[in-house]
């Protein structure tokens, strides 16, 4: 585990936001997946990727592209599909083609550059390329003869109906010997595996989203001061996320002065800042996709008032005690009963709770305080891709073990909102500290550096 950041990071070098695009990465990934599909029969894969959205009337959301044809391919236009087709004698282990839409000089001039499918192989490393128009053309001939279709069927249902019709015009050609592939296999469940473990390109995307994202709540940390709107500390942040080369937020943030930060998705972040409360705030940034996620509390007038500073080092505590059982061969479970049996003796000591900690704790006593799991699986998804569980020999399932290159976040917290036999001290204080944390062959790295600690917190309030 890396040492708390106790000075401010160096300016971030701009320099990574000007390195050309490097395709390797993806055309690695793509193997892998062509890989495991051989190894169960073959088949022939279809990725689309992300629709357009209207925001209203003729505005778009801004674009971004499916994580899963992403990670696969690094193209960020709409209008695209990847198609691999398994095939043990081809050198990469099969044919990969990405359709795409074609160069149009007049809409470029609206909306921007369109590689088109020329440039696009090449730049993308497929190895074929086709207009995005001649993909239902294609679809029958690439599936036919072919042992399953995979694809991640329930998610959505165009392209359900989309591929069914494709299957459907394989089966008129049975006459002439054709046949149609005779399974639809679940390409979702093999993407997130792999997606599971990051490879050192995300890896190194990761650590950059959260070097940004630290120096971001450290200058939102620094601006905060009573009478202030949650929105204009919600601005700070944005303002180093784009300053830095981020993309934007990487999920709507939650800043959230006093009782608000008992609200566990708060995102109104319209409230004014009152001296003496707390300030939650969980936000984090993209870049090149992947996300960063990061919650720090503390105080709006910069000190902590004794109930606050209680309750902020039992917090503090089970966050240190789970990311210190984050190792290989740990489970996904081991950092959660690691921060709730703190949390739980925390509240015992508070008084808000009495009895046997193993009791308390099993029969969830703890949860009017503390009603989430301590963590979950980052990368291009905030709440990314990958089973917590996995099956085990002779029926049911038990917590996924970690391995180096896996990333979870770690977020352990209290919520005391009033109540009877809740000391008024304690009232209306919400807290929680987030870390995303890498699993490395000697245990694991923290990506994330905020400052942390009371007297660190304290600090950077009291010199802005």
């Amino acid at each position: 585990m890396n040492a708390p950041l106790h000075a401010a990071l160096p300016p971030l070098d701009p320099a990574p936001l000007a390195t050309p695009f490097d395709p390797a990465p993806f055309v690695a990934r793509r193997r892998r997946l062509l890989e495991r599909m051989a190894a169960t029969g073959g088949g022939v894969a279809v990725v689309p990727t992300a629709p357009e959205k209207l925001r209203n009337r003729d505005t778009h959301y801004p674009y971004r592209a499916d994580s899963y044809f992403w990670y696969l391919t690094g193209f960020g236009e709409p209008e695209a599909v990847l198609v691999l087709v398994a095939d043990p004698a081809h050198p990469e282990g099969g044919r990969s083609l990405l359709f795409c839409r074609e160069k149009n000089e007049e809409r470029e001039i609206w909306d921007g550059y369109r590689h088109g499918p020329a440039a696009a192989q090449g730049a993308f490393a497929v190895d074929e390329a086709h207009p995005i128009g001649e993909l239902d053309a294609q679809l029958p001939d690439l599936l036919g003869d072919q042992p399953a279709l995979w694809h991640t069927l329930g998610v959505d249902s165009y392209w359900d109906e989309r591929l069914a019709a494709a299957i459907n015009t394989v089966r008129t050609r049975s006459r002439a010997g054709t046949r149609a592939p005779g399974e639809i296999r679940d390409l979702r469940q093999v993407l997130d595996a792999l997606r599971l473990v990051k490879d050192a390109s995300e890896l190194a995307l990761m650590q950059r989203a959260a070097d940004i994202a630290s120096l971001a709540h450290r200058r939102a940390m620094a601006r905060t001061r009573p009478g202030l709107a949650e929105f204009q500390i919600e601005a700070e942040l944005f303002h180093d996320f784009r300053l830095r080369g981020a993309d934007g937020h990487s999920y709507p943030p939650i800043v959230a002065g006093g009782k608000n930060a008992c609200v566990l998705h708060y995102v109104e972040n319209n409230a004014i800042l009152k001296d003496g409360d707390l300030l939650l705030i969980d936000a984090g940034c993209e870049v090149a996709g992947y996300a960063s996620d990061i919650t720090r509390t503390y105080p709006v007038n910069g000190r902590f008032s004794p109930a606050q500073k209680d309750v902020y080092e039992i917090v503090l505590a089970s966050q240190l005690a789970a990311i210190d059982t984050i190792k290989p061969g740990a489970t996904f479970q081991d950092p959660h009963a690691a921060a709730l049996r703190v949390l739980t003796q925390g509240l015992v000591d508070l008084k808000l709770l009495s009895g046997d900690i193993d009791g308390l704790i099993e029969s969830e006593a703890y949860k009017p305080w503390y009603m989430h799991r301590t963590g979950h699986w980052l990368g291009l998804d905030v709440h990314d891709a990958g089973d917590y569980k996995r099956p085990v020999e002779g029926g049911g399932s038990d917590w996924m073990p970690l391995e180096p290159g896996m990333v979870l976040t770690v977020e352990p917290g209290l919520y005391i909102r009033p109540a009877d036999k809740v000391p008024e001290a304690l009232w209306n204080i919400g807290i929680r500290i987030e870390d995303d944390v890498a699993v490395t062959a000697a245990g694991c790295h923290v990506l994330t550096s905020p400052p942390k600690t009371v007297a660190e917190i304290e600090e950077v309030m009291a010199h802005g």
